[in-house]
């Protein structure tokens, strides 16, 4: 060997060294993890299917005027499915899914800051748990076991959504949860006796669940020390459109053949209605805008799902332009469809956008409105020694 090739032979060797040791150190580093107990971040990883991992994480999200500490939760599934709630209302920030092309973007309506949540000139419920009772209660009363009860007045002389301190304007307690294939927080909050004029103590816990088929659950359970109505439900603004303009294109079906009807204020009546033949038929699918002019230019209607009472398909919208599909399905006796009828243009929200009229709809899965007040109704009465429970599953997939 002459010493020209011995010279080239070694600067190969040391070269090849070079890169072995490079390597190992890059894989070094991209194994480091922020410490479980960083203060401005902490991660649970969950094993999933296929050696991947799907993820919580948790950040600070801002502070209520009185200094209580409000955080964020990322849920993550394999696939790539994202949802961020805060303790703040146990409020969906955010839900990004992704369309037909597999591109990703955030579906729901919402703020950017804890700020935008802390007005309701600014936060028609965007994404937020509520309750007590959620949806209308007539004359802001109610009468149980021969006592009258009277709730706070915050949407004319009727009661709205639990009122005016209701519990998506309060911080619940985070505990995040996973399970074979799945990732979840786990939300619980006592309201008390009293609280917004309705009776006992009421124990909630309020679960996410983000699964690896796509799935966001949503689980409810109550118990309480006296007999009090409970109707909760989560008021995500939706747009499958990612966001952009109005939701007039989606194509929806609502596994429904009646509504209840309701008064000017939309208090029910105690009548159920047919939809056959009326503007409010989903029974097969149509286009959102379709007759909504016929429908007095917004839906703001309960109905009420066929065969209520067990896990039931309850809607399914599409939105053709990006091909997403969200499939909801409930445990609950009825849905309320919303097309965001009071958005006017004076909010903007995340990304500075300007939310208009139709920009959201809403998708409430829930007990008939007013059903303290009407026999007739389902009985939303939970009593001491037994447990209030509810399911509401949304399914996203893309065509």
């Amino acid at each position: 060997m002459t010493r020209k090739e011995e010279r080239v032979k070694k600067i190969s060797w040391m070269l090849m060294t070079a890169a072995l040791a490079a390597a190992a150190l890059f894989g070094t580093l991209a194994c480091k993890k922020e410490p479980a107990g960083s203060p401005e971040q902490a991660s649970v990883q969950a094993p999933a299917a296929g050696g991947e991992t799907m993820e919580i994480q948790k950040q600070p999200f801002g502070n209520l005027p009185d200094g209580t500490a409000v955080d964020v939760y990322t849920l993550a599934n394999k696939n790539g499915l994202r949802t961020r709630i805060a303790t703040y209302g146990g409020t969906i920030i955010s839900l990004e899914t992704p369309d037909r092309n597999g591109r990703f973007a955030d579906i729901t309506l919402g703020h950017d800051s804890l700020a935008g949540y802390l007005n309701r000139k600014t936060n028609p419920y965007f994404g937020s748990l509520v309750g007590r009772f959620a949806n209308r209660i007539g004359g802001a009363a109610f009468t149980l076991d021969g006592v009258k009860y009277q709730l706070a007045t915050n949407d004319g002389e009727n009661t709205l959504h639990g009122g005016l301190k209701g519990l998506d304007a309060v911080v619940w307690k985070a505990e995040p949860v996973k399970e074979p294939g799945a990732v979840g927080l786990k939300l619980t909050y006592l309201s008390k006796d009293g609280d917004e004029g309705y009776p006992g103590n009421l124990s909630c816990t309020v679960v996410y669940t983000l699964t690896d088929q796509d799935e966001l659950k949503i689980s409810y359970e109550a118990t309480s020390d006296k007999a009090t109505p409970v109707n909760l439900t989560n008021h995500a603004y939706f747009n499958l459109a990612g966001g952009e303009g109005d939701i007039l294109g989606h194509e929806l079906m609502l596994n429904a053949d009646e509504l209840l009807a309701v008064t000017p204020a939309l208090i029910p009546t105690g009548e159920i209605s047919p939809v056959k033949g009326t503007p409010y038929d989903f029974t097969s699918p149509k286009l959102i805008g379709a007759d909504i002019a016929r429908a007095g230019g917004g839906y703001d209607n309960c109905y009420v799902i066929r065969g209520g009472g067990k896990l039931e398909l309850a809607a399914r919208v599409t939105e053709p332009g990006s091909g997403r599909v969200m499939e909801i399905s409930t445990t609950e006796p009825a849905i309320q469809f919303y097309t965001g009828n009071f958005l006017d243009g004076t909010i903007t929200g995340k990304g500075g956008r300007v939310y208009k009229k139709h920009y959201g709809f809403c998708l409430e899965t829930q007990q008939y409105p007013d059903s303290p007040n009407h026999q007739s109704f389902p009985s939303p009465i939970l009593r001491p020694g037994r447990v209030f429970r509810s399911l509401t599953v949304h399914k996203f997939s893309a065509q």
